[in-house]
């Protein structure tokens, strides 16, 4: 039996409709393209052996607070809930950990610019902490001298205007 040639068209059509299959099996989605099994199965695992092209499309273009939502939402499932999750969701189980780790490591080492803003926002702070205790100091002795000028009145009444 000869080897069916595949055009790279044809084979990146076949990879998108395996990773946006829902809840159908690879199986399934070979018999559909009239293709063997095995031969979609060795696409895939070739795709993920080439790290540029292993995610490429999926979930690289998802945002920061997309991912996390992502790692919430799929937290607690269980491992065949978590491969039907990823299934609907056009992701792999192997991209949540990576996630979680971008997560934990950008938390982990704050870098250069976050760092230079933090020194600038506690040098606000230290500013206008010093601010306000001037502000406190001058608003007691306001208090203090029309105190003062209560007793000074009420002790010696009209006299003194």
């Amino acid at each position: 039996m000869q080897k069916k040639p595949y055009s790279p068209e044809f084979k990146e059509q076949a990879l998108l409709k395996v990773r946006q299959r829902g809840a159908w099996t690879i199986e399934s989605v070979a018999q559909e393209l009239n293709m063997p099994f095995t031969t979609l199965k060795g696409w895939m695992k070739e795709r993920l052996r080439k790290p540029d092209l292993a995610l490429e499309g999926l979930g690289r273009d998802w945002f920061a607070e997309q991912r996390l939502q992502a790692l919430l939402e799929s937290h607690a499932l269980s491992e065949p809930e978590l491969h039907a999750w990823c299934r609907e969701k056009g992701l792999f189980v192997h991209q949540l950990p990576k996630w979680r780790e971008d997560f934990c490591k950008v938390q982990a080492s704050p870098s250069q610019e976050s760092q230079a803003a933090l020194r600038e926002l506690q040098n606000q702070h230290t500013q206008l902490q010093r601010e306000l205790r001037y502000k406190e100091k001058a608003f007691a002795e306001a208090a203090a001298l029309l105190v003062l000028q209560k007793k000074f009145q009420a002790l010696f009444g009209d006299e003194g205007k």
